[in-house]
């Protein structure tokens, strides 16, 4: 019998989301709220979402505070993992993760060409990993990228990721 105090039985797991983003705020993140009501909509805690610029220390920063608040679980970061100059989401996550999950990435991108958006699969940076006990997932800001990544791969693994890093 699973204890019932084991991660992958709780029913709410506390997220800090993150939208890097040079151009939108609260009122038009369209990606930001689209993670907000798939969490929400699957009983998840949204404990922090923000909006930082795509600007290294400000990413660093707002990753940080969700690593070192107390209840944070997962940090999803959204925005700034494309081939830009300005698209340095992925530089900061890959400093900070101590194991990658390629997995996440590698089948984001299957699915964008698949599904999506075809041959343009090969521009996204999305990655996954585990800093300090906490699950960390960067997606592009694009709408429709979010719902990709939060419907098939996120949403539906979000507990299991949790529980094995708390083995």
């Amino acid at each position: 019998m699973r204890n019932p105090l084991h991660p992958i039985n709780q029913k709410t797991i506390a997220c800090n989301i993150i939208t890097v983003t040079d151009t939108r705020t609260k009122d038009t993140d369209k990606s930001g709220k689209k993670i907000m009501q798939f969490l929400r909509d699957n009983n998840h805690q949204v404990i922090n979402y923000q909006l930082v610029k795509d600007e290294q220390e400000q990413i660093q920063k707002a990753i940080e505070a969700g690593l070192n608040h107390p209840d944070v679980q997962v940090i999803l970061l959204n925005g700034g993992t494309g081939i830009a100059k300005r698209d340095v989401t992925i530089e900061v996550v890959e400093q900070q993760v101590e194991k990658e999950l390629p997995g996440f990435g590698e089948l984001f991108r299957y699915l964008s060409y698949q599904y999506d958006i075809g041959s343009s699969a090969i521009l996204s940076r999305a990655m996954a990993g585990v800093v300090q006990d906490t699950a960390i997932f960067a997606m592009p800001g694009s709408t429709g990228a979010v719902m990709l990544a939060m419907e098939r791969l996120i949403i539906p693994e979000l507990k299991h990721v949790v529980s094995e890093i708390m083995k």
